[in-house]
């Protein structure tokens, strides 16, 4: 009769040479994007999708956005833009947490932003409420086109800090 240590030995030597058993940090990792992936897709965030309008001044892009049809927040992660309607004003946001760059994240429940690094919180205009960030979120330039859509200049960007007056003036009113 063989001792359970012979035994223990022998299954795990059987179980090591199977190729159908992952290693556990294969295992983990596996896991690990799986629960990443079905986070992301349970996220109450609208899509936003933009029309890349040609611009006079060279090399810059401006993005056409309709104008959203009801409070809350459509976030445009290929342009990392985020458009805001709330409280019958349209405000576009640059995607990055201001403190570290970190994408925001939208808490529909709560109607504010919230990075999810340090755990910095945004009301819907960008005005920072609480955390790690010392100021406000970063404002794109925005305005209404001729054909009542929302045009948002991705490369012009005001921080509250440094472009106080500009960054109260970008909003559009409904």
């Amino acid at each position: 009769m063989k001792s359970s240590e012979v035994v223990k030995r022998e299954a795990r030597a059987d179980c090591e040479s199977c190729p159908l058993v992952p290693e556990r940090r294969e295992f983990l990792r596996s896991m690990s994007a799986f629960a990443l992936a079905a986070i992301s897709l349970s996220l109450p965030i609208r899509s936003a999708t933009a029309k890349v309008l040609s611009s006079a001044v060279a090399g810059r892009k401006l993005l056409s956005y309709p104008v959203p049809a009801t409070d809350g927040a459509d976030i445009d992660r290929g342009n990392e833009v985020i458009l805001v309607r709330y409280r019958n004003e349209v405000f576009a946001f640059n995607l990055s947490c201001p403190h570290q760059n970190t994408a925001l994240r939208w808490n529909e429940t709560d109607m504010r932003f919230q990075c999810p690094k340090h755990h910095s919180q945004y009301q819907p205009d960008g005005e920072f409420i609480t955390g790690r960030a010392t100021r406000n979120m970063d404002r794109l330039a925005i305005r209404r086109d001729a054909t009542n859509n929302i045009v948002v200049d991705p490369d012009t960007l005001y921080r509250s800090d440094e472009d106080a007056a500009e960054w109260k003036a970008a909003v559009v009113k409904l």
